[in-house]
């Protein structure tokens, strides 16, 4: 059985001024492709097939991310339905030359596992297996918001 910690991921972008909107910060709708890449990666880590988005939960914008800033976004699987798979997202501004973090997004994504004929296919149960697999877990209910 897969584990919250197993399908935990983090990838960084770099924030180009292509990537950018008029106020020379990182433009929503490249975060929120960002979000869904690393958490469809997520998902599939999980349920060992191919997933596909079924619905953003929740999508919170609390500060900008600046050209030249990294975009760090961070994604685990919370919980689980017959064949669908509620992944947890965040991401934070990090300044690339000192590593100093400051989350910006809060979201949750769903995710349907497929076949080979695009039809969903049942997932596995979700297991949490140490202290910070609970950990993530919990902070993901808690903001759950559906």
């Amino acid at each position: 059985m897969p584990t919250v910690v197993e399908t935990h991921i983090e990838n960084r972008f770099r924030v180009q001024p292509n990537h950018a909107n008029n106020n020379d910060t990182l433009h929503g709708g490249n975060l929120m492709k960002w979000l869904d890449e690393v958490g469809a990666m997520s998902a599939m880590r999980f349920a060992g097939d191919t997933c596909v988005t079924a619905r953003v939960n929740d999508l919170d914008f609390e500060r900008p991310i600046g050209i030249g800033d990294t975009a760090l976004v961070e994604a685990y699987v919370y919980d689980v339905g017959h064949t669908s798979v509620h992944v947890a997202l965040r991401a934070w501004r990090e300044e690339p030359r000192s590593g100093e973090t400051e989350k910006t997004t809060e979201s949750s994504f769903t995710f349907v596992a497929i076949d080979a004929d695009g039809g969903p296919q049942p997932v596995p149960d979700l297991t949490v297996e140490s202290d910070e697999g609970e950990r993530l877990r919990e902070r993901a209910l808690e903001s759950d918001q559906y």
